[in-house]
């Protein structure tokens, strides 16, 4: 399974950016889950093709109206664990 892990940088934390992931996710059928961090960034796992795990990663940097995502960091991996859809972590 293919599996991309990004930390979002910026403006990204009470602005409605983990509903933003959770919303794409489940319109792209990715899975995984997403977070926010203690130092202000938001982190996020999704596994599916390659394709729509692209997409996904286009639509982090663009982030909702309100967030100023300043960089994504992606780091490709081999998914080790399964996942049933996106969590929204706490």
């Amino acid at each position: 399974m293919l599996q991309v892990h990004l930390y979002i940088s910026g403006f990204v934390q009470g602005v409605g950016f983990r509903q933003f992931i959770k919303i794409n996710a489940d319109r792209l059928k990715l899975k995984g889950w997403v977070r926010n961090l203690p130092d202000d960034r938001v982190e996020a796992v999704f596994q599916g093709s390659k394709e729509k795990i692209k997409e996904m990663i286009s639509l982090c940097k663009k982030g909702t109206f309100l967030a100023e995502v300043e960089s994504v960091d992606v780091l490709w991996e081999k998914g080790k664990e399964k996942f049933e859809g996106l969590e929204v972590r706490v």
